[in-house]
């Protein structure tokens, strides 16, 4: 194989290696969420309330798709590091190769699927209607984008499959730094209301893409591509839509459970609204820092499974889990601390009835962090091993769990089950997951004795 700069995750310390990894990937979201959030101060400050209003009322669409592309392509990438860790160079160039082509068919067919029935969205949504106009022009030229989030999100994970996580993390700041930039260059002086805030992100993840992929040309052989590569792929295909589209279902499902418990807190009025929504903002730090060590486990266990090192899985999913809830104890601790002070980064007229629901929230799920702990763990580590079956029951289980909590239990207890309702899922993703985990191991381990 040629020279190049592959992160081999087969040796070395697993806790060092897990570490090292993650940490960019860490940065990188945390970064991520800094610009969301500086993108709707800019919308709020330069066009007002009801502009701020449009872009937020499309926010839970936008970010649905937007969690189909990134857990459709990560299972690309699980795919890839599998094939790194066997260090089968003819069967990473097939990975490569129809990665990019089902982004390609993809992004067609969810382009033109956004763009036809945006119309129809927005009246499912029930947007009022003198916000509607701004909300089309934002949720259309996002949608209408698509193609950028997929080519970005596909690269990403194909490096982070061949062990680089610090190139995707300098070009998420390069990113974000240019949607702040064009943000104001295309709202301010161009006058181009809430779409320029859309094209602002739309572009901006554009040239990041591209950046991303010239560096991944220069470091990973690899990713130079010839007209061989391109045969006989159909094996390869189905391995591909087989991990990819439980994963794209998985993170895109979850926005359902949380449009249920959405529900349920605007029917309790706009102090629960505004305690809710801070509280949230919050918890979102947690999830991101869960998020990036489900990466950095992916990588790790597709590499070493590929590789038939079940002796350094079982070691990386340990030195993961004591990473992940360590990082889980110091959000959990500065959250439950610093929850006023947070809700007053939000809202600056906070009144009692406010931080009693914020209040309320983060006292009860913060303690639950190390359970999503485990569970962001197991889960991404069984879909590393090529099942997708049990990490596909468990999604549903937490869809169900939530939905029951938020719709079934509303009427007895109140907000207390929107409070509730990610423990519960939680407790019974984990309750299915971790046995089947253990199952695996033990099973795999055996084979591998029978056959020295």
């Amino acid at each position: 194989m040629a020279r190049s700069k592959e992160m081999d995750l087969t040796t070395g310390n697993p806790f060092r290696s897990l570490l090292k990894f993650a940490i960019p990937v860490i940065l990188g979201n945390l970064f991520q969420l800094f610009y969301t959030l500086a993108d709707s101060v800019i919308v709020g400050k330069t066009l007002g309330a009801d502009s701020l209003a449009a872009v937020g009322s499309t926010s839970i669409i936008i970010y649905f798709v937007f969690c189909f592309i990134n857990g459709f392509t990560g299972g690309f990438g699980i795919c890839l590091g599998q094939k790194c860790g066997a260090k089968d160079e003819k069967g990473m160039r097939k990975s490569v190769a129809v990665s990019t082509l089902l982004s390609i068919a993809f992004t067609v067919v969810l382009t033109l699927t956004c763009c036809l029935l945006s119309h129809q969205i927005l009246r499912w949504m029930q947007i009022p209607a003198d916000i509607s106009g701004e909300a089309y022009d934002y949720m259309f030229v996002v949608l209408l984008g698509t193609g950028a989030t997929v080519f970005y999100n596909m690269i990403s994970n194909m490096l982070r499959a061949l062990g680089d996580s610090k190139t995707p993390l300098y070009f998420l700041v390069f990113s974000s730094v240019l949607n702040i930039f064009l943000d104001i260059l295309f709202i301010v002086p161009f006058h181009m209301g809430v779409a320029g805030a859309a094209w602002a992100t739309i572009l901006s993840q554009f040239f990041s893409a591209v950046l991303s992929l010239v560096v991944g040309l220069k470091n990973f052989p690899i990713l130079h591509l010839h007209r061989e590569d391109f045969t006989d792929l159909k094996d390869t295909a189905i391995l591909h839509l087989k991990t990819g589209f439980p994963m794209g279902f998985q993170m895109s499902v979850m926005c359902i459970g949380q449009l249920a418990m959405q529900a349920v807190v605007n029917s309790l009025g706009t102090a629960a609204v505004a305690g809710y929504t801070a509280a949230s903002k919050a918890d979102q730090l947690s999830v991101l820092v869960n998020n990036a060590m489900m990466t950095a486990i992916s990588n790790y266990v597709a590499q070493n499974f590929g590789a038939g090192r079940w002796d350094r899985i079982r070691q990386g999913v340990r030195a993961c889990l004591i990473q992940t809830e360590a990082f889980n104890l110091i959000m959990c601790i500065g959250i439950l601390l610093l929850r006023h002070p947070i809700v007053r980064m939000f809202l600056s007229d906070s009144t009692k009835e406010i931080y009693h629901y914020s209040d309320m929230y983060l006292t009860i799920v913060a303690p639950f962090y190390f359970v999503l702990g485990l569970l962001a763990v197991y889960r991404t580590s069984i879909q590393s091993m090529q099942n997708g079956k049990a990490p596909f029951a468990a999604c549903m289980i937490e869809l169900v769990m939530r939905i029951a909590a938020t719709v079934g239990l509303s009427g007895i207890i109140g907000y207390t089950s929107v409070c509730i309702a990610s423990p519960m899922a939680w407790i019974g993703a984990c309750a299915l997951l971790i046995p089947v985990y253990y199952k695996m191991m033990k099973g795999n381990c055996a084979a591998l004795l029978r056959t020295e």
